[in-house]
């Protein structure tokens, strides 16, 4: 069984303005749903510092809804931020995410890791598949505002 996720990403974009995408709710609400999913800005509410809550809904193209919640666990701007997350806000269990962002020639690099094996290998195989289709729309809109 897997326990986790790592996914590493170097953006051409000063840490500070990636580390925005996480904490940002008019960046998230882009990012995080890609282009075929909508995440209404309203839907977002982000109280980042060590014990606050996020929360996000995601509006499915079939017409489903996928509720987002979780909790700041580490916030160090603009170097690392920890957090959990689950799409079932009434189950306590929740997957840790930890991003890691260092700057390095040209951009950041950016290493998420998701771990916690609260969810199946197959769905942390849709995760990454998730995810990397999340970070390619973070691409175009870093891209954007450099």
């Amino acid at each position: 069984m897997t326990a986790g996720i790592t996914i590493t990403r170097t953006f051409a974009a000063p840490r500070d303005l990636v580390y925005a995408m996480w904490t940002t709710p008019e960046h998230f609400s882009v990012w995080f749903g890609t282009d075929a999913v909508e995440i209404p800005l309203d839907s977002v509410a982000m109280n980042v510092e060590v014990g606050g809550d996020w929360k996000a809904t995601m509006h499915l193209p079939d017409g489903n809804q996928i509720n987002w919640v979780g909790e700041y666990l580490e916030v160090d701007p603009p170097a690392r931020l920890a957090f959990t997350m689950t799409d079932d806000p009434s189950n306590p269990a929740r997957e840790p995410v930890t991003v890691t962002l260092v700057e390095v020639d040209g951009g950041t690099e950016m290493t998420m890791t998701q771990s916690g094996g609260n969810i199946t290998e197959e769905q942390y195989a849709q995760t990454i598949v998730g995810y990397n289709a999340f970070f390619d729309v973070m691409q175009k809109l870093l891209a954007a505002q450099v």
